[in-house]
């Protein structure tokens, strides 16, 4: 298991929630995504020290719960901004554009893809596919999906986002 990967450290009392969350499914290996989904919620990143306790509530090893943790594209390592942007990297997306839309966000947010602005509102990442290959390109801002992207179109989507957060 990489522990060069988990770089935050997490403090006791969201410790005590990820134990209250994760002992509910003691001995359901079945649960464990539900789990990691609930336990990200409360907590900016699923640290070390997180999957420790997931693993010892749940009664599951240790490189199991690193195993789902660093496979799915919703789970995450290090902390994530308000905003995660995932850019589809499927060859659909990719033929159809992808690249210009990365470009475009990067430039707009001033992050390179596995950045987190300043701010700590925006979070740039890859993903596998997202389901969306007829409507390529397509990224997934938080659980929201858009699709059939252009530089311009992917630029004002970010915008909405900005004036939201702003408000």
């Amino acid at each position: 298991m990489e522990t060069g990967k988990y770089l935050l450290e997490t403090p006791s009392s969201k410790l005590v929630e990820v134990a209250a969350i994760a002992s509910k499914y003691k001995g359901r290996r079945d649960k464990l995504m539900d789990v990691l989904i609930q336990v990200q919620r409360v907590t900016p990143a699923i640290s070390r020290e997180v999957s420790g306790v997931i693993a010892r509530e749940m009664g599951l090893p240790l490189p199991d719960v690193y195993s789902f943790v660093t496979f799915y594209a919703m789970l995450s390592v290090h902390q994530q901004g308000k905003y995660v942007i995932r850019m589809c990297k499927s060859a659909p997306c990719h033929v159809r554009g992808a690249q210009e839309i990365v470009d475009a966000i990067k430039e707009q947010l001033g992050i390179d893809v596995g950045e987190t602005t300043e701010d700590g509102r925006f979070t740039l990442e890859y993903c596998p596919c997202i389901g969306l290959c007829e409507f390529s390109p397509a990224i997934l801002i938080n659980e929201k999906a858009y699709s059939n992207l252009t530089p311009e179109s992917v630029k004002d989507i970010i915008k909405q986002y900005i004036r939201e957060d702003a408000i």
